[in-house]
C-alpha cells in the first residue's frame, strides 16, 4: 500500500542550517543518512523507493522506528538504551536532523540512521509487512483548527499502514499533549482492525522517552500528557 500524500502532516520551514549543523551534515551525513527518490515534493518517498536495512546498518537487527525526531532527543536516548536494534528517524527538517547528527555523535550512538522525508510514506513504502518491531509517534503536529484536522497524521488510512508493517506483537507508542488529538488519536486506533489497546485505555509514561523541551513547554502550560500503546 502506498500513501499518497496530497494534504501533508507538516509545514514548510526553512532549510538553512546554522555552523554547528552544518558541521555535523557534512561530517556525519554519508555514514548516517540515507538518501532517497523523491516524487512531487522534496520530502516526498517515490514509490519505487527501496532500502536495504541490513546493509544499512551492517547488521541485520530489530527494526524500530520514530516519525517526527526532531533534533534527536528521543531517537538518541532510545538508541543508548538498545544498541541491539537497528533505529530509523524520520524528519522533513534538515535542520533538525543535522542536530541530531551532532547529538548522536556527541552520545557515542552509531545504531541510528535518518532519512529527510514524509515518515507516513516512508513506512508504507520502505518497509515490508511484519518488519517493524516498535513505531514511536511522539507529539505530532495537532493542527488545532479543525478545518486542518485533515493534516493529522494519525488517521485511518495510516492505522492500516501501521498494522500491515508491524511485527506479530509489535508496539505503536504515541504520545501528545493536546487533548482534542489524544481523543481523535484513540477513537480512530481503538477502531483499527488489527490493533490492540494495550492498557484498554491511557497509557502510562513511557519510561523510555525522555522528557523533551516540546513535551517540558506542553507540562509548563499546564497541559496533560496522553500517552497510547497499541499491539499488533
Amino acid at each position: 500500500m502506498f500513501i499518497h500524500r496530497d494534504v501533508v502532516s507538516y509545514a514548510r520551514r526553512s532549510a538553512r542550517m546554522n555552523q554547528s549543523q552544518q558541521r555535523a551534515w557534512d561530517t556525519h551525513h554519508d555514514a548516517w543518512v540515507l538518501e532517497l527518490p523523491s516524487a512531487q515534493r522534496d520530502t516526498s518517498v517515490a514509490p519505487e523507493a527501496r532500502i536495504d536495512w541490513t546493509a544499512a546498518f551492517g547488521r541485520d537487527a530489530p527494526l524500530k522506528v520514530e516519525i517526527g525526531s526532531g533534533t534527536g532527543h528521543a531517537i538518541t536516548t532510545l538508541a543508548e538504551a538498545d544498541p541491539e536494534s537497528n533505529l530509523v528517524a524520520f524528519d522533513v527538517f534538515t535542520p533538525a536532523v543535522a542536530s541530531t547528527l551532532g547529538r548522536l555523535d556527541r552520545h557515542g550512538v552509531n545504531n541510528v540512521r535518518l532519512i529527510v522525508a514524509d515518515g507516513a510514506q516512508a513506512v508504507a513504502t520502505l518497509f515490508e509487512p511484519g518488519s517493524i518491531t516498535e513505531l514511536w509517534t511522539f507529539f505530532p503536529d495537532p493542527w488545532h483548527k479543525a478545518r486542518h484536522h485533515k493534516r493529522r497524521l494519525v488517521n485511518a488510512e495510516f492505522a492500516e499502514v501501521v498494522t500491515s508493517r508491524l511485527s506479530a506483537d509489535g508496539i505503536w507508542r504515541l504520545a501528545t499533549d493536546w487533548a482534542d488529538y489524544a481523543f481523535a488519536m484513540r477513537e480512530v486506533l481503538d477502531a483499527a482492525p488489527g490493533l490492540s489497546n494495550v492498557h484498554e485505555g491511557w497509557a502510562p509514561r513511557f519510561a523510555g522517552r525522555p522528557i523533551t523541551k516540546y513535551e517540558q513547554r506542553g507540562l509548563d502550560a499546564g497541559r496533560t500528557i496522553y500517552d497510547l500503546s497499541y499491539r499488533r
